[in-house]
């Protein structure tokens, strides 16, 4: 990734300061920079330091992600199946939004059903919200 350099002028606009201030900082080695002939250059990483902000792998929107366990029973197979089709079908999100990853077992013999959840928390949370109303209709 190529470093990007700002000029003490550029970097007074970007804060609202004076370029003597900006210097000041520079002199005073509150703010690094690189002199490059008779003119200072600060490298974004350094007036991100400067002012607080992040930088490098945090700086990236990030991304959070919960796994949820929904175990149901008793269950008959018919009531399985309408649930199933249900929360399957409703897992058509808006364009641009992470897709929830959703993946159902069935134990026949014991009549437990399970739904393994994995997204993001609010659609999460709101497919947990729609389970709990579905299995009271079934």
């Amino acid at each position: 990734m190529v470093q990007q350099w700002y000029s003490v002028e550029q970097v007074a606009d970007l804060l609202g300061l004076h370029v003597k201030t900006v210097r000041g900082y520079v002199r005073d080695e509150r703010l690094n920079a690189v002199r490059v002939g008779k003119q200072y250059r600060i490298s974004r990483d350094d007036l991100a330091r400067f002012t607080g902000a992040r930088t490098g792998p945090a700086a990236v929107d990030r991304h959070v992600e919960t796994s949820s366990f929904v175990q149901i029973d008793p269950i008959d197979r018919a009531a399985m199946d309408r649930l199933t089709s249900a929360v399957l079908g409703s897992l058509r999100g808006e364009p641009g939004e992470p897709p929830l990853r959703v993946d159902t077992t069935y134990d026949e013999e014991r009549g437990s059903l399970k739904f393994i959840v994995i997204g993001s928390p609010t659609r999460t949370a709101e497919l947990l919200k729609l389970i709990d109303v579905l299995v009271e209709q079934v």
